[in-house]
């Protein structure tokens, strides 16, 4: 019978099993955005896991929303990052990189100097980011120009390119959470008058074209898409979630995409909106525990399902759900502080 720990497919990435580790953003990044060596630790030790989905990373210095997050801009990040995919890769795993732009979602205190906050349109998303001076209102965006969107959209494909010539065995658009994707997506951010903008049609063209321009690299069938269509996180507002992603899914289903990741965070039921209107692998997230997962594979006809929290604290997952054994508490304090306590020390069960 099919489970979690079954081997699995999503495109061209052969999985070992369906065991995925969400990718989580932990703040333990150099201020410049090159990978550390603690992180080089935190993924080798959770390398039993089908697949990485390695932490949201920035295409471009605009696109750099939080404070110690990683880029995969130049080649101190690409060399940093090759080291990681060398360790996972040396431990018999695999592992993709998130790509995520946060557009609006930011604060000039988290970025270089010299870059701007950017977006579809110059609305400010309403609430606040934290910075190493603490809590502050996210920074008013300026509108992205017309010639411009497809510099950004460059950027996407060279961040795709970086990623392959880091060793990752593929790439995810990050498309929830309020970033850049989303941005255009939803009407409350997007006022635009132009090709990317008013119409349904004209607000999902953004991220068709992303998702086309990082398959033209190395191919569909190394990148997947995550989104979570209704969820209202960084004051994302859009009154028929419902009709925007069919229309997007739709739209990109004929690219062959690796896979579709979906997010459990909204009312609208997502795994059925997936199911009906993307006819590739189904990766779920949220919530699931042993039980839950193995009835989302052999009820619902998921590929796999990811996992987040509990991958924090339990670096041998894996095992630990075949087994049924207990799981490590997250120590939530510890969560983005830039430790190694609270995210690479975690004990494996010793019995």
């Amino acid at each position: 019978m099919t489970d979690l720990f079954s081997p699995a497919k999503l495109g061209t990435i052969e999985l070992a099993n369906r065991v995925l580790m969400a990718p989580m953003t932990r703040s333990r990044a150099a201020d410049d955005g090159t990978p550390t060596p603690m992180m080089l630790d935190y993924y080798r030790q959770r390398a039993s896991a089908g697949l990485i989905i390695a932490e949201g990373t920035y295409p471009s210095e605009n696109g750099k929303g939080y404070c110690r997050t990683p880029g995969i801009v130049n080649q101190k990040q690409i060399d940093a990052w090759g080291d990681i995919t060398e360790a996972v890769h040396r431990e018999g795993g695999k592992i993709v990189l998130q790509i995520m732009h946060c557009g609006r979602c930011s604060h000039a205190d988290n970025k270089s100097p010299t870059a701007e906050t950017v977006a579809p349109s110059a609305i400010a998303a309403d609430g606040e980011v934290y910075t190493e001076q603490g809590m502050k209102p996210f920074s008013m965006p300026r509108a992205l120009r017309g010639e411009e969107i497809a510099q950004v959209i460059e950027e996407y494909r060279q961040a795709t390119e970086n990623s392959f010539a880091a060793n990752f065995d593929g790439v995810e658009l990050h498309g929830t959470s309020g970033y850049l994707p989303a941005q255009f997506l939803s009407p409350g951010s997007n006022q635009r008058e132009d090709g990317y903008g008013g119409s349904l049609e004209n607000r999902i063209r953004f991220v068709d074209e992303v998702l086309r321009a990082m398959s033209g690299v190395q191919g569909s069938d190394k990148v997947g898409l995550r989104i979570c269509p209704g969820f209202p996180f960084n004051d994302v507002k859009d009154p028929n979630p419902q009709e925007t992603f069919e229309a997007l899914l739709e739209r990109i289903q004929p690219m062959g995409l690796a896979y579709l990741h979906l997010m459990r965070a909204s009312p609208l039921d997502v795994y059925a909106l997936g199911h009906e209107f993307f006819k590739g692998p189904l990766v779920l997230n949220g919530g699931y525990d042993l039980r839950s997962a193995n009835k989302a594979i052999q009820e619902r006809g998921a590929t796999a399902v990811s996992f987040a929290t509990s991958y924090i604290a339990n670096p041998d997952l894996v095992n630990r759900l075949a087994k049924e054994l207990p799981l490590n508490d997250v120590r939530e304090e510890l969560l983005y502080t830039n430790t190694v306590e609270g995210y690479s020390d975690y004990p494996v069960y010793d019995g």
